[in-house]
């Protein structure tokens, strides 16, 4: 019988499983936006959970390649979606996972990669041309799971590192454009760009390592800017910026642990954003990700990254071994 003191693993595995089974459900028409990034939320959660092969491999890598935009070079989040830069990323990490990354036409996505990057040093989502950190951190992080980060270098590196300096606030925290509030998510995609351009040396450490252990509330969760609940989502945004930045020990472990797995669904499986409410699998991976060996910067199975060569210096949580 699963309880609130352990990560109910066998049930976790079968909700995500279960995932998309029934396609005539109306939810699962309302997140076709998000089909792409669920696929790399579910298989990320099993591949760190030690149950990649839940998910068919073939039946997955054909979804991902039935959602390449041949006319922009790049993936979008659905069949027939437009190509964007946060979907493209989820699409290469899939891949990748599932030693694939043969599938994609490399030279096309770095160039549409590289044709969001825009005059300031931010990168746009997609042609629409909507900015923000976040996309940012997909731009970085796609070119160097793809081996191409080399042709983000000299002046357009730079630039790009200003920008996100431009977005550091006085509290240390980043926002998801210059001026914007510090928020714990755009934290982590700054915070991890930068570690992956090797550039965290424009971080104020101390500064950041502050606020960041500020988000931690009487219960044990993290929120993600003052004044906000709890979400065991940011138990990797909080999380992973703080591994990067070797603050780790600046937080009660057992009390986010212990949060974490309250939000569990010991029925169906699953986790929620907080005790009560209703399991995602968005919730499920980040969850499961504040206890089990993601690699932080990357948000994907540790010994991937490290059998790529792109290994980070970082330090996780400290890991429970009852």
């Amino acid at each position: 019988m699963a309880s609130t003191s352990q990560l109910a693993i066998p049930l976790h595995v079968s909700y995500i499983k279960a995932l998309g089974d029934n396609k005539d459900d109306l939810a699962y028409h309302l997140t076709a936006h998000l089909r792409m990034n669920a696929v790399y939320w579910g298989l990320t959660a099993l591949c760190i959970m030690g149950h990649k092969e839940v998910l068919p491999r073939e039946e997955t890598i054909d979804f991902v390649m039935s959602c390449w935009d041949d006319e922009a070079g790049a993936f979008g989040a659905h069949p027939d979606h437009d190509a964007h830069l946060h979907s493209t990323l989820s699409a290469i990490q899939i891949l990748l996972m599932h030693d694939a990354l043969d599938r994609i036409d490399v030279p096309r996505v770095v160039k549409f990669i590289l044709s969001l990057h825009q005059p300031s040093g931010v990168f746009a989502g997609d042609s629409f041309g909507e900015t923000d950190t976040r996309f940012l951190y997909c731009a970085v992080s796609a070119l160097s799971l793809l081996g191409q980060l080399h042709l983000l270098d000299g002046e357009a590196k730079e630039r790009t590192v200003n920008y996100i300096v431009r977005c550091r606030n006085f509290d240390g925290g980043f926002g998801s454009v210059v001026g914007a509030e510090s928020h714990a998510a755009q934290v982590f995609v700054c915070v991890a760009a930068l570690a992956i351009l090797d550039r965290l040396d424009v971080v104020d450490e101390e500064t950041l390592g502050w606020w960041l252990c500020e988000r931690q509330l009487p219960n044990g969760g993290l929120n993600g800017r003052p004044e906000k609940l709890e979400d065991v989502c940011y138990s990797f945004w909080v999380l992973s910026a703080m591994a990067i930045l070797g603050k780790i020990p600046w937080i009660d472990a057992d009390k986010l642990t212990a949060f974490i797995l309250s939000a569990q669904d010991l029925e169906a499986g699953g986790i929620a954003d907080r005790p009560g409410d209703m399991a995602d699998v968005f919730h499920t991976l980040f969850g499961v990700a504040g206890l089990q060996d993601l690699d932080p910067v990357y948000c994907m199975p540790a010994d991937l990254i490290e059998k790529r060569g792109l290994r980070k210096p970082w330090k996780a949580l400290e890991r429970r071994t009852e």
